[in-house]
């Protein structure tokens, strides 16, 4: 009832938006329903614990959940695991009720707990939020030891480097107090630490999994850059969330400005244009891994695993473009609305609509930029840089329809095309149809006795004139 309620008041307030959702909810279906029969072998939901996990994952990411469960084969069931293996460790981190003595050992072997039949953890938190999923965290156990073992060892790997740099940063925050990130190198370490190396798993495991080259794997530096744009997002959207519950991810090289001496001076001084002012240099932050995560993009080439990329990072940019000069992100936690979402989730099924979608948002966030603002300058060379990868991988006078592809005759370019198609039919004509008769002996000596003939004549001629000329002199 509540949903049919919600639905008619954006019919009545929004009714674009209730037209997306509407397309959405008729046209855009689950393609793979993993409880199906024949899909038990690879989904494992005949298993008890498997459904126990998927179940965790709706518990704990709705948005990942619905793209993971449309991953081709067992792809979806490892990432499923991997999901959760992350997640695990992750809510171990944020948990502040854990004293730093029981967290350090417990992070620093997540990954050989992860392997421990029947191991759970239940001293977490009351409120903490996935506390349930580490109170049965026995039932993931079950079904990592299940995994085939490439896959095993490289959500293992992934774990072991992960909990490294987790343990590494609680324990300073835990010792030192109050600890905040001094520098974007940190900042950047940090977020490797945490999104960057979640990348480089989904890379190996698409490798190992026959589903995209082998060599992809190797493209470590743009699949750090596809979690830094992810992870970056989250914590400038999340800000309020964060410092009020005494977490500082924002370096001090870009927010300690202006008289600001702590995070929560950005809310509690009011002083709204500054504090914009340092809002736009964590965006240009995060803007600078958006070319990488395009580059990414283009080197998949299995539906679902593009579909399962694409759809985060479109949201992510829809979501720095929210976040720009908005002072109500300080105030509260904003979220894109669902209708956009669906737009974005029906929109983001080929590269090109993924620029396209990159190229709009940039230009959002640069129409919004203000002058004054010291990074204004910096803002408009990355939105040019989304906008020049954009033309020179899709050129946007080359419209592509049901009719093949044209050109939009408006634009200055297609006189360029159309030069340059009628110089390469003119050479792909052949020597044939342009090359003239082949001639005989007896005429090839006409030629050259007539030429023999006409420079004597022009000399004889010459010669005469000189001669005549100082002859009369």
């Amino acid at each position: 009832m509540g949903k049919i309620t919600s639905m008619l008041g954006l019919l009545l307030t929004h009714p674009a938006e209730f037209r997306t959702l509407v397309q959405f909810y008729l046209f855009h279906e689950q393609k793979r329903d993993i409880t199906a029969q024949q899909e038990h072998p690879t989904s494992g939901w005949d298993r008890p614990t498997m459904r126990c996990c998927w179940d965790f994952l709706d518990m704990t990411s709705r948005s990942f959940s619905a793209v993971i469960k449309e991953l081709d084969g067992d792809l979806a069931r490892t990432i499923c695991i991997y999901y959760l293996v992350l997640r695990g460790l992750d809510t171990i981190e944020d948990d502040m009720t854990i004293p730093d003595e029981i967290k350090q050992p417990l992070l620093r072997s997540f990954h050989d707990k992860t392997v421990t039949p029947g191991w759970s953890f239940t001293d977490s938190g009351p409120n903490e939020k996935d506390r349930q999923l580490l109170v049965e965290y026995s039932a993931v156990v079950g079904e990592v030891n299940l995994l085939a073992p490439e896959y095993k060892e490289i959500i293992l790997n992934i774990c072991a480097k992960m909990e490294v740099g987790m343990a590494d940063y609680a324990h300073k925050a835990a010792t030192a107090g109050l600890v905040y990130l001094e520098t974007v190198a940190e900042y950047d370490l940090y977020c490797h630490y945490v999104a960057g190396l979640v990348g480089e798993g989904l890379t190996r495991i698409w490798s190992a999994s026959g589903k995209e080259a082998p060599w992809l794997c190797e493209e470590l530096e743009l699949a750090n850059s596809m979690g830094l744009l992810l992870q970056k997002t989250n914590i400038i959207r999340d800000f309020r969330e964060d410092v009020e519950e005494r977490r500082f991810f924002w370096p001090k090289e870009i927010w300690a400005k202006y008289g600001f001496e702590e995070m929560k001076d950005l809310y509690e001084k009011g002083d709204v244009e500054h504090a914009t002012w340092i809002q736009s240099g964590m965006i240009l932050d995060a803007l600078r891994h958006a070319c990488d995560a395009l580059d990414y993009l283009r080197l998949l080439k299995t539906q679902s695993v593009f579909v399962f990329c694409a759809v985060p990072v479109c949201m992510a940019m829809a979501t720095l473009s929210l976040c720009f000069m908005n002072p109500e992100m300080f105030r509260r936690n904003i979220k894109i609305r669902k209708a956009e979402a669906a737009k974005l989730i029906m929109q983001a099924t080929n590269t090109r609509e993924v620029a396209l979608i990159f190229r709009d948002y940039a230009r959002k966030i640069h129409n919004k930029a203000k002058p004054q603002d010291p990074n204004f300058l910096r803002v408009s060379v990355m939105c040019c840089k989304i906008e020049q990868w954009y033309e020179q991988n899709y050129p946007s006078f080359v419209i592509v329809g049901d009719n093949g592809v044209t050109y939009d005759p408006s634009d200055k370019r297609t006189a360029v095309v159309r030069i340059e198609e009628k110089r390469a039919m003119q050479n792909n004509l052949g020597d044939s149809s342009r090359s003239e008769p082949e001639m005989f002996p007896w005429e090839l000596a006409t030629y050259v006795v007539g030429a023999f003939v006409l420079v004597f004549g022009l000399s004889a001629g010459v010669v005469y004139t000189i001669l005549k000329v100082y002859g009369d002199e």
